[in-house]
Formats: C-alpha cells, sequence, structure tokens
C-alpha cells in the first residue's frame, strides 16, 4: 500500500466539474509516483472509507464556487454528515465513517478545492477553471516531491491567487 492518497472526483462531462480528475491526469504524467496512489470517481462513497486504510496523507481533490483565490489547500477533521443519504459524502463525513468503521483515527487528510464556475453537462473548462488548474497543478507537484513529514509540517493551509 502506498502511504499517500490523492483522491480526485468530479465528472469529466460537466466543465470545471472535471478539475478534480484533470489534476491527478496531471499527476500521473508529471509526478513520481512510487509513494502515491491516484484514485479518481465521480463522487465520495460510503466504500472509499477503505481506500483511506494504511495511508500515512490524504488529500482530496475537488471543484468549488466557494472562495476568492485560484485553489485552497485545507486541513479535514473527521465530521458527521447530516444529509440523509450515503450517495455523495463529504470528505470529513468520508473520514468519519473510516473512524466509525475501524476504530482508528482517519489519517491526516486535506481538501484541495480549485475555484470552478460551470458544471453543465456537456460543457468544456471554463477559461477561468483551467487557469486555475494550472496553479493547481503546479502547486500539487511542488507538494508532492516533499516527504509526508514536511507537507504536514507545513499544512497550516495554503491558498494562491
Amino acid at each position: 500500500m502506498k502511504p499517500i492518497l490523492v483522491f480526485g472526483y468530479g465528472n469529466l462531462s460537466r466543465g470545471d466539474d472535471a478539475v478534480g480528475p484533470l489534476l491527478l491526469e496531471y499527476l500521473e504524467e508529471f509526478v513520481d509516483l512510487t509513494q502515491i496512489e491516484l484514485l479518481c470517481d465521480f463522487q465520495l462513497q460510503i466504500e472509499h472509507a477503505l481506500d483511506l486504510q494504511g495511508r500515512e496523507l490524504v488529500v482530496f481533490v475537488d471543484a468549488s464556487v466557494a472562495g476568492e483565490s485560484a485553489f485552497a489547500f485545507k486541513p479535514l477533521q473527521a465530521c458527521r454528515d447530516n444529509s440523509y443519504t450515503t450517495h455523495a459524502m463529504s470528505p470529513a463525513s468520508l473520514l468519519q465513517v473510516y473512524e466509525s468503521v475501524t476504530g482508528q483515527t482517519a489519517p491526516p487528510s486535506f481538501l484541495f478545492s480549485i475555484k470552478a464556475e460551470s458544471f453543465e453537462l456537456g460543457e468544456a473548462l471554463s477559461p477561468a477553471a483551467s487557469k486555475n488548474l494550472q496553479q493547481a497543478c503546479r502547486f500539487a507537484e511542488n507538494l508532492l516531491t516533499l516527504p509526508v513529514a514536511e507537507i504536514l509540517a507545513a499544512s497550516c493551509s495554503a491558498e494562491c491567487a
């Protein structure tokens, strides 16, 4: 099992929602994946909790309409989701499921949100999201060249305008 999991989620057919999977494609081409596993899906689901087992670091990558920056990289804490379904989950609720199922503390985890604006079916990536994705890819490439301990030590939060 590789110590780092980067989980990109989103729909390639829904415009800017594709930024999570597209960042994984970039990492696959430009980053040494010896210590990194890439996982891609349309959305987080309850069974993904098992993918966190044995990890030293987990990074969830998703599109976001919130914030003013091109991207944000922020630590996550396990938190119960108040929704009525487990069809689609938040990263924090997935961490909570992991803790409930395994009885273990979830691995250190971060939400890497890339600023997006358009999510219509059949749309291409917007120019703004494309620019934000480029910045996010460079950040992720630099980040993932560091040892896990250094990533965690510098993990207060990062944003890029």
